[in-house]
């Protein structure tokens, strides 16, 4: 698909190592001066720690744990811990130029994914202030009341243009989260569009492909006046620097 502001490529199913390589080719295009790109994917089960997780340390189990599930773990350079992404997992790679305004970029991202939420049945969609992602009503569980988050966002800017970006959970095996302490965030809960679907007694189905459209369709929508210019010092030839002395 193809939009006067940017492209929207559906990848399917792909490792995070080749959608990870497809970033940073769009990526160098965009610096280039070429067409911004959204990435649409799911990926095979993989752990990624970001710029806060090095250490791995919200890992539950043990690294030959996850190799025997066939879970591989990478560290990347978007910001926030460590998060999940599988199947049921709809993956959003924005490869926008940002320029400095890296928050008002985030707040957009909110906006789009709320407004895709919506779109999919859940109006109560929101962000947290002072956490990154998006989040459904709290729910009691066993007493104790947590914060429900249905998708996570880490972010990179390389150059002025955005790397990496969203995972919202529509189909995702929530019990893979049970391996991490997801963001790194011990009172909030993992839920899914099917597990809210579930437990709100909505009868539709929760589907990747519906929930491509929707939030394609949010993207369109958010960014429609977006400014996609990248800072002019990127796309000049730098002036040369006086040494020495002014006379």
């Amino acid at each position: 698909m193809k939009d006067l502001a940017f492209d929207v490529l559906d990848l399917g199913m792909m490792p995070y190592r080749e959608a990870w390589q497809l970033q940073r080719e769009h990526h160098a295009r965009v610096v280039a001066g070429g067409q911004p790109a959204l990435l649409l994917v799911e990926h095979l089960p993989v752990l990624t720690l970001g710029r806060g997780a090095r250490e791995g340390n919200n890992i539950l189990v043990t690294r030959e744990y996850l190799a025997g599930q066939g879970i591989e773990v990478l560290e990347v350079e978007r910001g926030g811990d460590v998060t999940y992404h599988g199947p049921g997992q709809l993956v959003a790679y924005p490869i926008f130029p940002v320029g400095r305004k890296v928050r008002d970029f985030l707040r957009l991202l909110e906006a789009a994914t709320i407004n895709a939420l919506e779109t999919l049945g859940l109006p109560d969609a929101r962000p947290n202030p002072g956490y990154a992602g998006v989040y459904v009503d709290a729910r009691e569980v066993n007493g104790r009341e947590y914060d429900q988050k249905i998708a996570s966002f880490g972010v990179a800017v390389k150059r002025h243009v955005a790397l990496h970006g969203l995972g919202l959970n529509v189909t995702t095996n929530l019990q893979h989260f049970e391996l991490i302490v997801p963001c790194g965030l011990s009172g909030t809960q993992m839920t899914s569009v099917a597990r809210e679907y579930e437990l709100r007694g909505l009868s539709r189905p929760a589907g990747v492909g519906e929930a491509k459209v929707a939030l394609t369709q949010a993207f369109h929508t958010t960014f429609a006046t977006y400014d996609w210019s990248l800072p002019e010092a990127l796309t000049t030839p730098p002036t040369p620097t006086l040494t020495g002395r002014p006379t």
